[in-house]
């Protein structure tokens, strides 16, 4: 049987990124004490395992209504950070791979893009991929003033300096691939709009 605590650790593997309390209320159509119970039984679930469920206060998160605002994603376990630490780097000396430079293109081309733009140009979920660039501190994650459910990811200060590169407009034919790009992230909001 297909628990609960099973869909949000579902999510939440598929994700790669927090999402609030009360998002899996509306995603899984329960109730906030369903979800609260579910929460404490995946943390449980989780024990001895080399992930952990961690939890922070949303950033737009008033007190009176922190829990349901309070944001949870996967980690990994702290006794295994020795592990993670050593594969960081290797993967740090690693080449970039096709997804990454796909990836790291639209990011560069639109000076920060949110996860969602970026799996409509590329046609796949890019979760993985962002997680990667993050990691080797080539992509910066910030929340969208626009909107406080969404990330928008940069490019890093390292990236640029790396690329030997002041401002964006000095990448090759930025005018006709920014260009491409701002259409296609436009279809993407239009398509929005028509599902409201």
């Amino acid at each position: 049987m297909i628990t609960l605590e099973s869909k949000i650790e579902a999510i939440l593997f598929w994700k790669g990124e927090p999402i609030s309390r009360k998002k899996l209320v509306e995603i899984l159509k329960v109730t906030p004490n369903e979800i609260n119970e579910a929460i404490e039984k995946l943390k449980i679930n989780l024990q001895s395992r080399g992930i952990v469920l961690l939890e922070k206060p949303a950033h737009n998160a008033s007190h009176s209504d922190a829990g349901g605002e309070n944001e949870i994603t996967l980690g990994t376990a702290p006794e295994l950070s020795k592990l993670i630490e050593d594969l960081q780097k290797e993967e740090l000396n690693k080449e970039l791979s096709k997804a990454s430079l796909e990836t790291l293109s639209i990011i560069l081309y639109k000076n920060g893009a949110n996860r969602a733009e970026i799996d409509y140009i590329r046609g796949v979920n890019s979760s993985f991929t962002l997680r990667a660039l993050s990691i080797r501190g080539l992509v910066e994650k910030n929340l969208d003033s626009k909107d406080s459910r969404r990330y928008i990811y940069k490019p890093s200060f390292e990236l640029m300096s790396y690329m030997g590169i002041k401002s964006m407009e000095e990448l090759p034919d930025y005018g006709e691939v920014n260009s491409s790009i701002n259409t296609a992230v436009k279809n993407l909001e239009e398509e929005d709009n028509g599902k409201e």
